[in-house]
């Protein structure tokens, strides 16, 4: 069975205290929901530096890091599908990432991307393919399965003229790295999502997705923006993405937005869309 999970970061405010924490993780499994992917930096305490650079930019997580994720998880019901870590954390500190899945009782770390990193540069990219190796073949050893999260930027040209996603997916060793897709992103950056799947197939290990809709309030110009909507709200074939996923076999599809929720609200979103999900997954 295909579990229904939310990742921890669209419920970052949800969960800023234990007591709220409670009450969303309930709401979730009223909705549906059976699993939930967790965050490095939300599951443990962070400096003061690091808590007020993510609130200022509008992602404050509040006191979620010092509560007992693999107590709360499991007391709820809820499988933990997977762990999120940097990379630095990943090559360096490796048995702390690999402590930390442990703790919170699941055996998949995902890294969600380089952070101001230069996916133009066909070498470059071919270096940090041999970073994923390398950070795949490690947390292997560890008993850890390794996926790579995409976002827009896979689908740049580098001045090879290759899309940096096809360069991972050759350069990457099946063994050590696998995916986790996130058709939201594909679909920003133009690309055929159902055709990306089916070329992954059996590598795409976990299916991260969102909504798309054209914003338009009042009198709509001739060009509006787009922002993310709940599931079954927007614009996205997402029934053939979700069919095409589970041809693939993956283990969970997940929900994440970061804004335009229903009512400014992540738990009044995650309901909205746990009927799509209930519907479809």
């Amino acid at each position: 069975m295909t579990v229904k999970a939310v990742q921890q970061f669209m419920l970052r405010k949800e969960l800023s205290s234990e007591n709220k924490a409670r009450k969303t993780l309930e709401l979730m499994r009223e909705c549906g929901y059976d699993g939930i992917e967790l965050n490095g930096f939300m599951i443990k305490k962070v400096s003061i530096f690091v808590r007020m650079l993510t609130a200022l930019a509008g992602m404050g997580v509040g006191n979620c890091g010092s509560l007992d994720w693999g107590k709360l998880t499991a007391e709820y019901g809820l499988t933990t599908v997977s762990l999120h870590e940097d990379m630095g954390s990943i090559l360096k500190n490796t048995d702390g990432v690999a402590k930390d899945a442990e703790s919170v009782h699941t055996d998949t770390i995902v890294l969600t991307g380089m952070f101001r990193y230069d996916y133009t540069k066909e070498d470059s990219v071919k270096n940090l393919c041999v970073q994923l190796n390398k950070a795949g073949r490690l947390l292997k050893e560890r008993g850890l399965n390794f996926l790579y999260h995409n976002h827009n930027c896979e689908f740049v040209r580098t001045d090879k003229g290759e899309r940096p996603f096809d360069v991972i997916l050759r350069e990457t060793d099946p063994e050590y790295v696998n995916f986790e897709f996130d058709s939201y992103w594909a679909t920003d950056a133009g690309e055929d999502c159902a055709e990306l799947m089916k070329t992954m197939g059996a590598r795409m290990k976990l299916y991260h997705i969102n909504d798309r809709v054209s914003l338009a309030k009042g009198t709509a110009s001739s060009i509006v923006k787009s922002d993310g909507t709940e599931l079954g709200m927007g614009n996205m074939n997402l029934k053939k993405f979700v069919n095409t996923a589970k041809e693939c076999g993956v283990k969970a599809v997940i929900l994440e937005s970061h804004r335009n929720w229903a009512e400014n609200s992540a738990a009044r979103s995650l309901q909205i869309s746990s009927r799509f999900m209930n519907e479809n997954v």
